[in-house]
Formats: C-alpha cells, sequence, structure tokens
C-alpha cells in the first residue's frame, strides 16, 4: 500500500513537471522576442544620437591663435674658431725674446717673439753703402757724358765717345735700381726678426723660450685662434637643403632664391598647408637664416646667422655640412665643444597655433575636437606643420575656434560639452550660482543642466 502510494505522488510530481516546462520556454521565447529590436535600437543610439542624450561633459577649451611661427631644424653642432693660426719663424734663427703671455687676447700686429737679426741688420747696412756708392758713381758718368757732349758740338770728340759716355750712364742708374731691391730685400729679412700677430685672438700655449733654436721646419711656436666672432658647423638632412640656400640667400640679401619644384619632400609642411585651405599658413622667409645656439647646463642661448652651406652633399649620411656665426663677446661659445642648434629656415605667416595636447592620435591621423556653435562636439582632422614645444601649428581649424583640451578622453563626436576654466578649483561657483558651484545644492545642478540644454552656448561647470 505504501509503495503504492509512493509511486502515485512521483507521477504527480513528473506531471507537473511536464505541465510546467512549456510555460517556461514560452516565456523565455516571449522574453528573447524583443531582443532584437532592442539591440538594433541600443546599437542606433551608440552613436550622435546617444552622444547628445548622454550627459554633458565636462570639458575645458582654448582659442586657437594666429601668429607668425619659425620652420626649425634641429641639430647638434660643433664650435669652432674661424681662423686658428700656427706662428712660425720665417728664416732658422734663435730666440731673443718673448712678449706675450698664454692665455693673453691680443691684437692684429702686435708683437709676439723677436729674433737674432744681428746678420741681417749688417747685410741692410752693407746694401745701403753700396747703394751711396753706386749713386756716386753714377753722378760722375753723368758728368762725363755732359763733357762729351759738349766736346762733341765744337768737333772735338767722336759721336762713338758720346755712345760710350751715355751707355756707362744708363749701367750705372741699372746698379742703383739693383742697390734700391737689394735694401728693400734686406729689409724684409731684417723684419723677420720681429713676429707679429697676424689677426686678432686668444694666445694659446707657447713652445718657445728666449734662447730656443726655431726654424721653419720645426713646431710652432704658439696659436692665436680667433674667439670673436665664433662659427657652429653642423649637418642638415638632404631634404632641407633647398630651404638652407633660401635661407643663406636671404641673409646675404640676395632675396629668397626661387624653390626647386623637382624636391616635393623638402617642404612637407607646406604642402600640408596648401591642401588645407582655409587657415593655411603662407610661407615666408623673412625671418629664415636665424641660428639659435643653445648652450649646455642652461646657460643660455645666442643668436646667429647662417653663413655657410657646403656644395656636397654626404652620400654616407645623406647630410650636407652647414656653419653658421655667432658673437661671443663673452666668451661662452669655446672651440671644440657641443651645442644644440636650431636654424630657422623660413616662418610660417598666419599659422594657426594649438596647444599639443589638445592633439589626439588616431588609426587615421591627427585630430581635435572643436565646440561647434550649439555647445556640441566636433571632431576635426588636423596637419601638423611644425612642433614649437609644447604647442604647434596646424592646418585645417580656424584662428579663434575652441579647441577641447581638458577632458577630451570622455568626448565623443555630438557630445554636450561644459566648458570649465582650467585653472579655477573645484566648487568655485559659490551658492546659487546656477554654474553648478558646491555651495549652490540643488540650484548649482540645475543651472548646469539648464546650461547644457540652451543651444548656442556652452554651460560652466567645476572641473571634476
Amino acid at each position: 500500500m505504501a509503495v503504492r502510494e509512493i509511486s502515485a505522488a512521483a507521477l504527480c510530481c513528473v506531471l507537473v513537471a511536464c505541465g510546467g516546462g512549456k510555460p517556461a520556454a514560452g516565456t523565455a521565447a516571449a522574453s528573447a522576442a524583443p531582443s532584437g529590436p532592442v539591440g538594433a535600437a541600443s546599437g542606433a543610439a551608440s552613436g550622435p544620437a546617444a552622444a547628445a542624450s548622454a550627459p554633458p561633459v565636462s570639458v575645458s577649451v582654448v582659442r586657437a591663435a594666429k601668429r607668425d611661427v619659425a620652420v626649425q631644424v634641429e641639430a647638434t653642432g660643433t664650435v669652432s674658431a674661424l681662423a686658428s693660426i700656427d706662428i712660425k719663424p720665417q728664416l732658422a734663427s734663435v730666440l731673443t725674446g718673448v712678449h706675450v703671455k698664454e692665455g693673453q687676447f691680443v691684437q692684429k700686429g702686435q708683437l709676439l717673439f723677436t729674433l737674432d737679426g744681428r746678420a741681417d741688420a749688417a747685410n741692410l747696412a752693407r746694401a745701403e753703402a753700396q747703394l751711396l756708392r753706386d749713386q756716386a758713381t753714377l753722378a760722375d758718368a753723368q758728368r762725363q757724358l755732359a763733357r762729351s757732349q759738349d766736346l762733341l758740338s765744337k768737333n772735338f770728340v767722336s759721336q762713338g765717345a758720346v755712345d760710350t759716355s751715355q751707355a756707362n750712364v744708363d749701367a750705372q742708374r741699372a746698379a742703383v735700381a739693383a742697390d734700391k731691391a737689394a735694401i728693400e730685400a734686406a729689409r724684409v729679412a731684417v723684419s723677420y726678426s720681429c713676429i707679429a700677430a697676424p689677426s686678432s685672438g686668444r694666445v694659446g700655449q707657447i713652445n718657445v723660450f728666449p734662447g730656443s733654436s726655431v726654424a721653419p721646419s720645426g713646431a710652432a711656436m704658439v696659436t692665436i685662434t680667433q674667439l670673436d666672432p665664433i662659427s657652429v658647423s653642423f649637418n642638415l638632412p638632404q631634404r632641407n637643403l633647398a630651404d638652407a640656400l633660401q635661407a643663406l640667400a636671404a641673409t646675404r640679401g640676395a632675396g629668397p632664391a626661387k624653390p626647386a619644384a623637382s624636391a616635393p619632400e623638402r617642404a612637407a609642411p607646406r604642402a600640408a598647408a596648401g591642401a588645407s585651405g582655409a587657415g593655411a599658413p603662407a610661407a615666408s622667409a623673412a625671418q629664415s637664416g636665424m641660428v639659435l645656439a643653445i648652450l649646455p647646463e642652461g646657460r643660455g642661448t645666442r643668436v646667429g646667422r647662417l653663413e655657410f652651406v657646403d656644395n656636397l652633399v654626404d652620400p654616407a649620411s645623406g647630410t650636407v655640412k652647414v656653419k653658421a656665426v655667432f658673437g661671443n663677446k663673452d666668451q661662452s661659445l669655446w672651440p671644440g665643444a657641443y651645442v644644440n642648434v636650431q636654424l630657422a629656415l623660413q616662418s610660417l605667416a598666419g599659422a594657426v597655433v594649438i596647444p599639443q595636447a589638445s592633439i589626439v592620435q588616431g588609426a587615421r591621423g591627427t585630430a581635435v575636437f572643436v565646440v561647434d556653435g550649439e555647445g556640441l562636439a566636433a571632431i576635426r582632422p588636423v596637419k601638423v606643420l611644425q612642433a614649437l614645444g609644447d604647442e604647434a601649428a596646424v592646418s585645417g581649424v580656424r584662428p579663434g575656434e575652441k579647441i577641447v583640451l581638458d577632458g577630451r578622453q570622455n568626448v565623443r563626436p555630438g557630445s554636450r560639452l561644459i566648458e570649465r576654466a582650467p585653472d579655477r578649483p573645484s566648487g568655485a561657483g559659490g551658492p546659487g550660482g546656477g554654474r553648478g558651484g558646491a555651495g549652490g545644492g540643488g540650484r548649482g545642478a540645475s543651472g548646469a543642466a539648464r546650461g547644457a540644454s540652451e543651444p548656442g552656448r556652452v554651460g560652466s561647470a567645476p572641473a571634476p
């Protein structure tokens, strides 16, 4: 009896379970049916419409500025002297005097060394004495010629005697000229005993002392290096060669050279500017050729000008050597030192400048978020023409447009934006301000919502 009751109870349970499964399946189907339209709706809502219906995004904005910027190329240069002269004697002699000290600055023509010139002085005196003797002989020959001519007029001598006297006069005149040339040569030899500075500069290490025997084939007595002005040599990529030549012509007053049409890679920034349409800057060489040398260890900068562009491109490195000249009265640039240089090849007139931090890097290139007239975010593709440290000259935006700076990671195209001051602390709205101030309670929130709902206006809210 008990077994029957247990079997009947189990059968009832099975029937109940089978009967309840159908409604469950129907319910699941009913619940699954609307999933398709909902998913489609949600996918459609993920675009600008969803962004517009989403809560406003608090951002800080900056306005795109318009100004002239220089297109610069950075390189590492080596300081070199414009003139470094090794001083050597022009004849073998003995050094009798040293008139400068090591490290001293000398002017052109200042006496450096004296040599033993007694032999040369004696030769000069002998040449001067020979000149006096030949001049006396010339005077006697001229008197003899005058007598011969007088006697010829009276028919006491023949014409041949007069011609002989004339030849003696001409020979003595040539001897006098030779004596004068010998005197000049002797004076030159005497001048070699006094060695003067051929140019202004700084005296290096002196390698000789009084009593030293010196010769033209020996080592240099001293080296004089010119420090003011001074040059900095560095290499430029081949793609910047045409711009460097144009800048060099501008610095020499010849006017900017016409750019070569066969080098499209030489001016990528200008090509981008020309393709960008409105707001693209025009290239100008008004400030080209200026070179800025950045001294190490924060010791400041020096401004110079482009002076030389080599006539050969190094095929191994694809670079060309250039040289700039700097004033160096304070001796901040020293030969052999390394400095960082910035060469202004040209200037972009009327370039649009924005912060580098506002530029968004994407798979399709660079872009920025701008605030349109309705306070909505719009993405704008841009091209970077020139990096300027924390800023960049770009094409693709107009001067005065509002560019999203802080908070752009939360911005999507079509997002409603609320502007905040970048430098204002949180809760600066105050009580009842209607601008999202922390002390205003519900009024602050309602003010922020009202600002976001009004078309053509960007509201204000505190920084999150």
